[in-house]
């Protein structure tokens, strides 16, 4: 059986958004080359950035990043003023949703980080 075991989010320069991921996430990469750099994620996953895929790659944004907190609305709010303050681009501020509270941002190329409650 095929499982995932690694999400690849296109970016224009791995080594800048890699120092952006490690500042918003607190964590440091596994892999680092100067096209594709790699986050070593909770039971084998992987996070990678990837900067030198087929430039032909344009379709329009379909997914995101999701981080899920526990600690109710006022935990995802904190979060939000946490990531403000450090300039992280607000897509979307917080708000409730069926499944709760959350948020979204960008990183540097658009990509989007989406911040929820834990189911």
């Amino acid at each position: 059986m095929a499982v995932p075991n690694m999400f690849i989010v296109h970016v224009s320069d791995a080594p800048a958004s890699a120092r952006f991921y490690s500042e918003l996430f607190d964590m440091r990469p596994s892999f680092e080359t100067p096209g594709f750099v790699a986050f070593e994620l909770a039971g084998g996953v992987q996070l990678a950035l990837w900067s030198r895929a087929s430039h032909d790659l344009t379709p329009p944004r379909t997914s995101e990043l999701c981080v899920t907190l526990a600690g109710g609305p006022e935990r995802i709010d904190r979060q939000y003023q946490d990531w403000a303050r450090q300039g992280v681009t607000t897509v979307r501020e917080p708000h409730d949703e069926v499944f709760g509270r959350t948020f979204v941002v960008a990183d540097p190329d658009g990509n989007l980080i989406r911040v929820a409650p834990v189911d």
